[in-house]
């Protein structure tokens, strides 16, 4: 049953040691970033003055106006925030002492960062949103914000939390300002504060222009408690009021990550199909359908939502997705060459500044060296304790062969009380394959039960090791109840 591999030297970034740290229309249109959850990071540009929600809207075109600011909130398309960014880009070479503009320019350049999965966009967000802060510190919320977003988006949660505080602080009933500082908390194991940020933001009561990314931050919230139901609920309304195509399709897509999640592939590919026809650039949707279709047996057509997916946007992730699903496949060489991929543009995603050793350390437990992946995930929890990093970090432990500390972080994972609440079939089977390796027969079974049950199909190499795990464990013992004490 030990399946543990070990491969020194196959270290996903080699050479030297890498840093860790890492209104309205023309004036009448506000576009925000950054709903956070399942939707985070996104930007919206809100409809015209008196245009209802729901009603057709007008294509964009040459004319069409350009927002007038960037702060933080919801989603919108791609060719808008470009015309965001030229339209900025002109202002400040205009007029250099323009704080707002430099503000507007620094989180579009975040946000198209995070879209294009192009981290050479952050050092030039980083530098314009710190230009901002220069001409004018005190009270400038909109810089405060795209540094925020900023940090979420390298995966620096310290730093996120210090200028999201800071922001709030400032203006406290600003409902976008809260947000970023529950993803903050969320991503530093900060639960408690998490959940008091987010009853703030819900007693703010936003118009309906800020309702929908309200509700969809709830909505990731429910589904980090395992509130399947009440993330569906939230989720499904902001989908329903949302006021853009763009902002509709990032909620469709966080229906569809739902509904992945639970094992229903029907509806998950449905919304995914839905949020594509809205907003062609919405790359988890690309990579959602890939990650279905493979589920439901249909490879071919899988790779090539992947590859689809990656030509828009080269996501790490989701490169290594693809090299997974090759290796499930028996496409060796193609796995192989997907893994190479994954360094390569991992390597990018540090040299701007990026976070990335939670993909580092899983990979490494994976497809490399197992201690590699342990001793990077150790000062990640050092640093920024998280639910992601508890598990791969119990993970990491168990590939390199040391499985009782590696079930302290597997159970911190899972314990509610700890703020692990949500149904992960990847976390309950990374669980029940460290007990099963302790002996713990029969919470290893359940563990491994409960994966399969909350999604048959949650990893084309993982699913079916699970389920030779479990057949390996064999059934229940059938032995007589205790004799009653007399």
């Amino acid at each position: 049953m030990d399946n543990r591999s070990s491969a020194p030297g196959t270290s996903l970034i080699t050479g030297p040691e890498q840093p860790r740290r890492w209104s309205r229309w023309l004036r009448r249109v506000l576009v925000t970033a950054l709903a956070g959850g399942a939707v985070a990071g996104a930007v919206l540009a809100l409809p015209p003055h008196g245009h209802r929600s729901g009603a057709p809207r007008p294509a964009a075109g040459p004319k069409a106006a350009v927002p007038a600011a960037v702060t933080f909130g919801v989603p919108a398309a791609l060719p808008l925030l470009t015309e965001v960014i030229g339209q900025q880009e002109r202002r400040v070479r205009e007029r250099p002492r323009d704080a707002r503009a430099w503000a507007v320019l620094g989180t579009a350049y975040v946000e198209r960062g995070r879209r294009t999965s192009d981290p050479a966009s952050y050092p030039k967000a980083e530098q314009a949103l710190r230009t901002s802060l220069r001409v004018q510190g005190a009270g400038n919320t909109g810089a405060l914000d795209g540094l925020a977003a900023l940090a979420l988006a390298r995966r620096d949660f310290p730093a996120a939390k210090g200028y999201a505080e800071q922001a709030v602080k400032a203006t406290p009933k600003r409902w976008s300002a809260y947000p970023p500082l529950i993803d903050a908390y969320d991503g530093l194991g900060d639960f408690k504060a998490a959940r008091a940020s987010l009853d703030k933001l819900l007693a703010l009561h936003p118009g309906p222009e800020g309702r929908p990314a309200v509700m969809a931050r709830a909505s990731a919230a429910y589904r980090d408690r395992g509130w399947r139901e009440d993330a569906v609920a939230q989720l499904t309304d902001a989908a329903a009021a949302a006021g853009t195509p763009a902002e509709q399709a990032a909620y469709l897509t966080g229906l569809g990550q739902l509904a992945w999640e639970r094992g229903d592939l029907p509806d998950a590919l449905r919304h995914f199909d839905a949020a594509l026809r809205l907003d062609p650039d919405r790359r988890e949707a690309l990579s959602g359908r890939g990650r279905t279709l493979a589920a439901q047996g249909k490879p071919a057509e899988a790779v090539a939502a992947y590859q689809e997916a990656l030509a828009r946007q080269p996501s790490p992730r989701d490169t290594l997705e693809l090299g997974e699903l090759f290796e499930s496949l028996g496409r060796t060489r193609d796995a192989e060459a997907q893994y190479e991929l994954v360094k390569a543009r991992v390597r990018q995603a540090v040299a701007g500044g990026v976070d990335e050793e939670l993909l580092i350390g899983r990979y490494e437990a994976d497809h490399g060296d197992p201690w590699e992946a342990v001793e990077r995930l150790e000062a990640e929890w050092e640093r920024q304790p998280g639910i992601e990093v508890a598990d791969a970090l119990g993970w990491a432990l168990h590939r390199a062969g040391d499985d009782e500390e590696a079930l302290t972080y597997a159970t911190t994972v899972t314990d509610k009380e700890k703020g692990g609440g949500v149904l992960s079939a990847l976390y309950a089977f990374h669980l029940g394959m460290i007990e099963a390796e302790l002996d713990r027969t029969g919470p290893a079974r359940r563990h491994l039960q409960q994966a399969l049950r909350i999604n048959p199909h949650f990893s084309p190499l993982r699913a079916p090791e699970a389920r030779e795990a479990l057949g390996a464990l064999g059934d229940v013992p059938d032995e007589p109840l205790p004799a009653e004490t007399p």
